[in-house]
């Protein structure tokens, strides 16, 4: 099966590519009030998001290791490392990830779709992720690699 061209194409009128790397900036949560608090890796968590011309991607974070919230600081976070790959397209203003592997193997074989919004040059990905009971709303700002 082969995936439609992905490059270049219309996010809310403008012409975007996400082709090349891409380093995390920031990870928020959101609660259902609206209130923003760290993901969870922490305040200063550590990440590259690689999207390839072919329809490729992989993403890798971490808590970062020399950070207030590293995995030393024994604050009990249960994550320090989150990844996975798989391919990617746009669907209008959401990016869609379908996972092929993963550090979580329950998300093999998803599609993790995120919405997606370009701001000042920063790609600003947002999605849902399953906590239990409840959803959470996942923040992540990426800036394009020099």
């Amino acid at each position: 099966m082969s995936l439609p061209d992905t490059r270049a194409q219309e996010t809310r009128g403008a012409a975007f590519d996400p082709v090349g790397v891409w380093h995390l900036v920031a990870y928020h949560d959101v609660d259902d009030d609206g209130g923003v608090s760290d993901g969870p890796l922490g305040s200063t968590p550590r990440g590259m998001l690689l999207y390839t011309a072919d329809g490729h991607m992989a993403v890798s974070m971490m808590r970062a290791p020399d950070g207030p919230d590293g995995p030393e600081r024994g604050d009990g976070g249960s994550e320090t490392f989150m990844g996975y790959a798989g391919r990617w397209r746009l669907e209008g203003g959401r990016m869609v990830h379908e996972v092929a592997v993963s550090a979580h193997p329950f998300m093999v074989g998803t599609r993790q779709i995120r919405h997606l919004r370009v701001d000042g040059g920063d790609l600003v990905l947002t999605g849902v992720a399953q906590g239990g009971e409840h959803q959470q709303r996942r923040i992540l700002r990426w800036r394009r690699a020099d």
